[in-house]
């Protein structure tokens, strides 16, 4: 047999699509080569299968060696396609049964000894399988009870494993894989048993109960943690606002099993990788203020996601938000309003989720301390007004809650450290019963409503719909501020259990507007 062909899988944004790996041995000058839009690294595996192949006692043909990755027009990356090859090689030459390739897909870099070593994108490849399977059995009309089998490089099996519908294997060397592939008794692999989807994994977040005081903001996260809502805080340095932050994860509610493994694959197929201890946590993505565009949105060609969908499904942090680049910021408006983000190239073109909620942070002026009642700020009126217009209307318009977040004196600090805050816990469970309320009634969050929507489930009473008018007017809101302030609103009324959104929750959802009142 002079021809084999192996399955695998490309690490593309989560997705994962099926990459056939076709090895053709014919006779001839003896050569190598690798067709099918491979980049470097995959080129390169030709040293590392030929050096695999010999240090481990197998065959390498002196022939003329041809390998394809199909699809041709799908660009192959990463040393992930190095076990494939060398398999496919050993099957063309036949030094392993063929058939034992079948209904298999495999993924692994090589080591120079042969040893496998660990690769990204192992939780996406085995989504990906799982996909494909069922795809195949729902096409064929049947309902297969056989999973499945996934090959994969001992060190990664154990995330790919937390993926119901596949049978993965670890394996951690050629020789031992090529045994269990060749029938022997004693070389055969077990697969890894799945972890359990529910896991626990609550406790990782930080809890709110280490913050003192800023009852007002502790206030606005819960409303934002409930509706899914955007958030900008302005602040002193040292107020909180990263601590605040950082525990919104802890109020979100716990993931469901799809967007677990949304997640998961995301991150999966990213360069930051996957680990099975981040399962059903939410993601917190805090990028440095020095990022590029391409960086946060995403980008390069072909595309890859970047941090807003990294972030998908979790909080996206943007500390000191007015140091970021301008035209950053500005590539942020469609996916924070659409949650989906499509990066279009000459030749490429890739659609990435991106509904995650926004957590910005900001100083009130360059020095950062501007109305301290010190007189420690030396900022004038036109360098402070410079520094808040970096932030475009069009940007804080999409942000549904701007608060402010006023730095505690040291006597506050020690009154109020003794006393015990509210732990994220039983804020936590507040927010799960308004997302009820959200999901039942209309089957997403607040925050995703479009305006025939609003109109028909946040319109308030007659005291509060007076309210708003007059409030809207007065601060000049746009059409979507005045949505906004609508959904918050709502928000605000499934967190007291109230069917119709009063005047005292049209209040409180316009105090979360006044900071940038005329956006």
């Amino acid at each position: 047999m002079s021809l084999a062909v192996v399955k695998s899988r490309a690490p593309a944004a989560g997705r994962a699509p099926e990459v056939t790996v076709e090895v053709h041995l014919a006779n001839g000058l003896p050569s190598f080569s690798i067709v099918g839009l491979p980049d470097l690294e995959v080129r390169e595996s030709r040293e590392r299968v030929r050096a695999a192949l010999q240090n481990c006692g197998l065959d390498f043909p002196v022939r003329r060696i041809t390998v394809n990755l199909a699809p041709a027009d799908l660009p192959k990356e990463s040393g992930r396609f190095d076990l494939p090859i060398a398999l496919g090689i050993l099957a063309a030459s036949g030094q392993i049964p063929v058939e034992s390739l079948a209904h298999r897909e495999f993924a692994g870099e090589l080591s120079l000894t042969g040893a496998l070593r660990p690769m990204r994108g192992a939780f996406a490849m085995a989504c990906g399988t799982a996909r494909g399977a069922a795809a195949i059995a729902q096409g064929a009309g049947t309902t297969s009870h056989r999973h499945p089998e996934l090959y994969l490089p001992a060190a990664s099996a154990a995330e790919a494993a937390l993926v119901p519908g596949v049978d993965v294997f670890g394996a951690t060397d050629l020789p031992s894989l090529c045994a269990h592939l060749s029938g022997d008794a004693d070389a055969r692999l077990s697969p890894f048993a799945p972890l359990p989807l529910c896991a626990d994994t609550s406790a990782a977040a930080p809890d709110m109960a280490d913050v003192i005081g800023q009852r007002g903001a502790r206030r606005a996260l819960e409303v934002a943690a409930a509706g899914g809502h955007h958030v900008l805080m302005i602040g002193p340095p040292g107020a909180g606002k990263s601590m605040l932050a950082a525990r919104l994860p802890g109020l979100l509610p716990p993931m469901t099993d799809d967007e677990a493994l949304t997640s998961a694959a995301l991150l999966s197929a990213s360069m930051c990788g996957f680990s099975p201890a981040q399962w059903r946590q939410r993601p917190f993505r805090a990028p440095h203020h020095s990022s590029s565009a391409a960086a946060l949105v995403g980008g390069r060609n072909p595309p890859r996601p970047g941090e807003i969908t990294l972030a998908h499904l979790g909080v996206l942090f943007l500390d000191e938000l007015p140091e970021f680049d301008r035209h950053v910021l500005e590539t942020l408006r469609e996916p924070l309003e659409a949650g989906r983000i499509t990066i279009s190239r000459a030749a490429w073109q890739a659609d990435f989720p991106a509904a995650c909620q926004l957590i910005a942070a900001m100083n009130p002026c360059p020095c950062g301390w501007r109305g301290d009642p010190n007189g420690r700020c030396r900022c004038t009126p036109e360098i402070a007004a410079r520094y808040l217009r970096k932030l475009s209307g069009p940007l804080l318009d999409r942000i549904d809650i701007q608060i402010e977040i006023p730095a505690l004196s040291p006597a506050e600090l020690s009154a109020r450290a003794a006393e015990n805050g509210e732990p994220s816990a039983a804020i936590a469970a507040r927010v799960q019963h308004a997302r009820e309320r959200q999901l039942t009634r209309q089957g997403k969050t607040n925050r995703e409503l479009d305006g025939r929507e609003v109109d028909g489930v946040c319109r308030p009473d007659n005291a509060g719909e007076s309210l708003l008018r007059e409030a809207g007017e007065r601060f000049g809101w746009s059409a979507r501020a005045y949505y906004r302030v609508l959904k918050v609103a709502r928000t605000i009324a499934d967190l007291a259990g109230v069917d119709t959104p009063n005047a005292s929750q049209i209040a409180e959802a316009v105090q979360y507007r006044r900071v940038f009142g005329a956006t």
